[in-house]
């Protein structure tokens, strides 16, 4: 994995001294409110509901263990013995009193880690495939080309105060497990017929309260222009977007308001002034950041096991584990593995100090010291030999990591809404653990299959509820918490946005509503069809017939007969 090199370093440092600076000078009165709030946004300091939230940057979910650590100290130090993992690949911290955060971010200083451009109207941390380099379907690693980007979007003095903020994915495999489509720039690399790396460029994705599927407009970039083009994209986006109104200030306002040629012209205008000029990459650029992401000293193994088999014929439990929680691996007898942080009980992306430094352990043990976040909110160990995966599921079960509901309707992508996040509408958190107790029933969910559940608890569409299979949405309704319940979103090659089913249910009502629409699925469902399949089969009616009753005038007509 990528490490700092003294420039990366000196610059983190002085971030740090200079923010620890302006928060003694607001302490003391110095700066007010208003100026104090531009610079601790800079640093990933949002104030909550409750107390501050200190959002600290994974760039593309890659973490070494010895960084883990450091967030898991950090944890027991300075907050209340926990952390939640975002959708971002990010990790967040609740409960940071304000003038500890010098102190955390000089913490997290010392293992090449800062809170930079986790907030505020610029470019944000820049995500991809947490199956990055092991995964069967890679066409090409994208992390060298996504440290890249992190590197040239840290600071850029041009991009640090955008219309709103701003969002880009990065893809290099068959499936498209980084949700490039709902960013505002979605890069997937591939190659083209005659081998070369090019990049399908899309633009003016995102959910939040429009929610939109992004466009392409360029199918086969080369790679070397990369950069130029995502500033021309960019400067076209900065001197058109709307700074008028925050809620019509993302890209995909402009680039809908425009229509894709028109954008796509100003963009081309533009990046004939930069194209081929100092920005563009060169192969040695690209193989002096590769060579920080070369394959790890695989060992040459057979990709059966006996013992393994063994162990997976005559231990049932752990035969469930395998099957949702282990992935196939590039590397014959290795497998990707992840561990679920969507326990019952527990808010979904949440872990302990304790679970973080066993994960850490687990890590050294096990995956080459690494580890990664997805954006559904669990942490994977890529790469474990067949031949460990039953020592490492004993360890991980015992921690409460897992979970055997990768991929089910209570692997639950959730933010922490109304509990902690002062835009919020309604809670999330509650929700998500009323459907777990619910559908706590590991055989009932293995029947049902693959279930993306999605829960925010605003607009801003935190917790991806627009490409959830099921999406639930918190709103305010005169003052109370009231959840839209939403079906048919999906993520990946055929992202889809959801339609909203009808008017919205009081939180106790929740459970029920997404029991009856399990229901009709179970109903009529053909053999192992999917969910997702289901719907996009029979459409929203049946699942409305089911959950708000029949309309008045069949009731009417039923009574008569």
């Amino acid at each position: 994995m990528y490490r700092y090199d003294q420039y990366d370093q000196r610059i983190v440092d002085e971030r740090v001294a200079q923010y620890r600076d302006q928060t003694r000078r607001y302490l003391a009165g110095e700066l007010s409110d208003d100026e104090f709030r531009p610079l601790r946004l800079q640093n990933g300091l949002y104030i909550q509901r409750q107390a501050p939230m200190l959002r600290v940057a994974i760039p593309y979910g890659l973490l070494a263990s010895r960084q883990l650590r450091k967030l898991a100290e950090i944890a027991r130090k300075f907050d209340r013995g926990y952390a939640h993992f975002s959708t971002r690949q990010n990790i967040q911290y609740n409960w940071p009193r304000l003038e500890d955060t010098p102190d955390i971010l000089a913490e997290l200083a010392s293992v090449e880690m800062h809170a930079i451009q986790t907030s505020g109207n610029c470019i944000r941390n820049i995500t991809t495939d947490q199956f990055a380099g092991v995964a069967p379907d890679e066409v090409v690693d994208p992390r060298a080309l996504a440290e890249i980007l992190r590197q040239w979007s840290t600071f850029h003095p041009e991009f640090a105060a955008l219309p709103r903020k701003f969002k880009i994915a990065v893809n290099g495999a068959q499936s498209d497990r980084a949700v490039v489509r709902v960013h505002d720039i979605g890069l997937e690399f591939l190659r083209n017929e005659a081998g070369e790396l090019v990049v399908k460029v899309w633009v003016g994705g995102g959910l939040g309260r429009t929610p939109i599927i992004g466009q392409v407009i360029h199918d086969a970039l080369p790679w070397q222009h990369v950069i130029t083009y995502c500033e021309a994209i960019l400067r076209v986006y900065n001197r058109y977007g709307r700074r008028d109104n925050a809620y019509k200030a993302r890209i995909k306002i402009l680039v809908k308001a425009l229509g894709i040629e028109a954008f796509k012209h100003q963009v081309e205008e533009e990046w004939a002034f930069s194209k081929d000029g100092p920005g563009t990459l060169t192969q040695a650029e690209l193989d002096r950041v590769s060579a920080y992401f070369v394959p790890h000293a695989y060992d040459k193994l057979a990709d059966c096991d006996p013992d393994f088999n063994e162990k997976a014929a005559t231990h049932p439990a752990f035969a469930a584990w395998l099957k949702r929680c282990t992935h196939p691996h590039k590397v014959p007898g290795y497998r990707a593995v992840t561990l679920s942080l969507k326990k019952t009980g527990i808010a979904p992306g949440d872990a302990t100090a304790d679970q973080m430094d066993i994960v850490a352990n687990l890590a050294d043990q096990y995956s080459f010291g690494e580890l990664r976040v997805s954006h559904e909110q669990n942490l994977i160990l890529a790469d474990v030999k067949l031949s460990a995966l039953f020592d490492l599921w004993q360890t991980a079960r015992a921690a409460g990591l897992a979970t055997p509901n990768i991929g089910l309707l209570t692997d639950i992508i959730c933010c922490p809404g109304g509990d902690f996040c002062s835009l919020a509408n309604a809670k999330s958190i509650p929700i998500a653990q009323a459907i777990q107790e619910r559908f706590d029933n590991l055989d009932f969910l293995f029947d049902l299959g693959d279930i993306e559940l999605n829960i925010s608890g605003c607009m801003n569409s935190c917790g991806h509820h627009h490409v959830g299979h099921i999406g639930i949405l918190g709103v305010d309704k005169d003052g109370s918490e009231w959840y839209q319940i939403s079906l048919g979103g999906s993520q990946g090659n055929e992202t889809t946005l959801a339609s909203v089913i009808g008017r919205a249910f009081a939180a106790a009502d929740v459970p029920d509503v997404i029991s009856k629409i399990i229901d009709v699925y179970v109903e009529q469902r053909e053999g192992d069809e999917p969910f997702i399949d289901v719907v996009r089969r029979l459409g929203l009616d049946p699942f409305k017939a089911r959950v708000y009753g029949a309309p008045a005038t069949a009731k009417k007509e039923l009574a008569n007969v």
